[in-house]
């Protein structure tokens, strides 16, 4: 079965950091460029991060350049976001995204909520 699965969201005080994982299920997950994006509440998804599936190289949005880092390892299927210095402005539901050629595929997503 496709799919992806989000996991490592909750609740978390402002300063404090979470771990976010996407694992991949179901097709050649080192083909494909994998995104974080996420969705506050009322708000559009916004994209977050982003690592392509050859050199690694990644790419951030302003607001968290610095605080945040993607990361993936091919060998377990899963892609990685470490949010670190959180701010209650990045609470928001948390979705991985991946695309190769034409096909993309979303998770379900994970609920982060930062607050005190």
């Amino acid at each position: 079965q496709v799919q992806l699965v989000e996991s490592g969201g909750g609740l978390v005080q402002p300063g404090g950091s979470l771990r976010l994982s996407c694992a991949a299920s179901g097709f050649t997950f080192s083909m494909y460029v994998m995104s974080w994006y996420r969705q506050a509440p009322g708000k559009e998804r916004e994209w977050v991060a982003f690592i392509n599936s050859g050199t690694g190289t990644t790419n951030y949005a302003d607001s968290v350049k610095g605080r945040f880092t993607i990361s993936r390892d091919n060998a377990k299927n899963t892609v990685y976001l470490q949010m670190n210095s959180l701010k209650p402005e990045d609470t928001a539901v948390y979705y991985c995204r991946g695309v190769w050629n034409s096909i993309t595929l979303w998770g379900k997503g994970t609920l982060v909520t930062v607050s005190s």
